[in-house]
């Protein structure tokens, strides 16, 4: 099993009841499934509102909770195998089992066949939902409210290669710790990008530098990844990268060259690795 401390969910007072025998812990404790049924809640390195926010969770994920103080709960992301602490409120035991995912950037869901209705939302890309009725051009997801049809699509197919995908994000601002539509942080970015394609992806960027195989710079191409110590962005081109990055503090587009120029200057050295993805469909 891997052995980093962000996918492994031990701590020196209790793990996962699914590590005994794996790691050592004075207690082992049985995971308590979760639904998320905020549009989106902060994943923490503390249960506390001020803690470093490491990721996020979005609508109609699964998070095994395994200890509650102060209103947060410790668990791990069952989609990307993240730990952390959310919001004990952004989750609801019952679990539902999704049909479909979100396909655009970000939507609404209506309390009722009418986009006149109150909105719930906004829900993000490849959020999780579960459809039960369909009236005009809206589905009722279930806990969620009527959706867009044509926002949505059933789970297991893909919709999108990922530099399109990449590319819808144009903009959105720059946001440590985020993967959803309203603030991306890089890895976010390519993590989100590449599920939409159908393909899995883990969550911060020295996980995805060992996706795929190697890319030769000279031979670039759309949907290549470049790495640099703590960031990554994709290729659109030969020459062209889209990248959530904190110089612009947005997602944006720019010259590779550029991009090399800068990174360097600022002290961030060349790029560490050139990936080309070829992944096996993940759990979406």
């Amino acid at each position: 099993m891997s052995r980093d401390h962000r996918l492994i969910a031990a701590r020196s007072d209790l793990a996962s009841l699914e590590l005994e025998g794996v790691v050592r812990a004075p207690r082992f404790v049985a995971p308590a499934p979760r639904r998320v049924i905020a549009p989106r809640a902060s994943l923490r390195a503390g249960p506390a509102d001020d803690a470093e926010q490491v990721s996020q969770l979005i609508f109609g994920e699964t998070f095994d909770v395994l200890d509650a103080r102060d209103g947060y709960v410790w668990g791990q992301a069952r989609r990307d195998g993240y730990v952390g602490w959310t919001p004990a409120d952004a989750l609801s035991p019952e679990m539902i089992d999704a049909t479909h995912w979100v396909i655009a950037p970000r939507t609404f869901a209506f309390a009722g066949p009418s986009i006149k209705t109150a909105p719930f939302g906004p829900i993000s890309l490849n959020a999780l939902v579960r459809i039960t009725d369909e009236k005009g051009e809206l589905s009722h997801a279930k806990g969620a409210g009527w959706i867009p049809t044509r926002h949505l699509a059933p789970i297991g197919q893909a919709f999108a290669e990922p530099a399109a995908t990449a590319e819808m994000f144009l903009g959105t601002p720059y946001l440590w710790g985020g993967r959803d539509s309203l603030g991306l942080d890089c890895s976010g970015l390519i993590q989100q990008a590449l599920w939409a394609g159908g393909l899995a992806c883990p969550r911060d960027s020295d996980q995805q530098q060992a996706l795929g195989v190697a890319a030769d710079l000279a031979q670039l191409e759309r949907g290549d990844l470049v790495f640099w110590r703590g960031h990554v962005g994709m290729m659109l081109d030969a020459a062209r990268l889209i990248h959530a990055n904190a110089y612009h503090m947005a997602v944006a587009i720019e010259p590779l060259a550029e991009a090399l120029s800068r990174i360097s200057a600022r002290g961030g050295g060349d790029p560490t690795a050139y990936r080309r993805p070829r992944l096996s469909p993940g759990r979406l």
